[in-house]
């Protein structure tokens, strides 16, 4: 049996699952400044990615970077969700203007 195609799913899960609390805590102290982070990680694990020889580990490192640019839109979903009383606002950052990237 090939159990590779399971692994690479739970990895999946476990990614997502992590990664959403990430842009939301991103988006409450950091604000828009938050992108850049995502960005040059998501990018780097994905130029790592193609340089790994094991299947596993290239496919967990390519999850992992393609979800690190799918936050990218999340962060922009998430200050519409926190405009729309959805989540909480940062008081210490509500009116600072760090939006206007997005």
């Amino acid at each position: 049996m090939n159990f590779g195609g399971l692994i690479l799913g739970v990895v999946t899960l476990v990614v997502i699952g992590a990664l959403h609390p990430a842009v939301i805590k991103a988006e409450y102290y950091l604000g828009a400044k938050a992108w850049p982070i995502f960005f040059i990680s998501g990018v780097g694990f994905v130029v790592w990615s193609l340089f790994c020889r094991n299947l596993l580990y290239s496919g967990s490192l390519a999850i992992l970077g393609v979800s690190l640019l799918w936050c990218l839109i999340d962060l922009r979903d998430q200050k519409k969700r926190v405009e729309k009383g959805w989540y909480p606002a940062n008081p210490m950052r509500a009116k600072s203007g760090y939006y206007h990237f997005l």
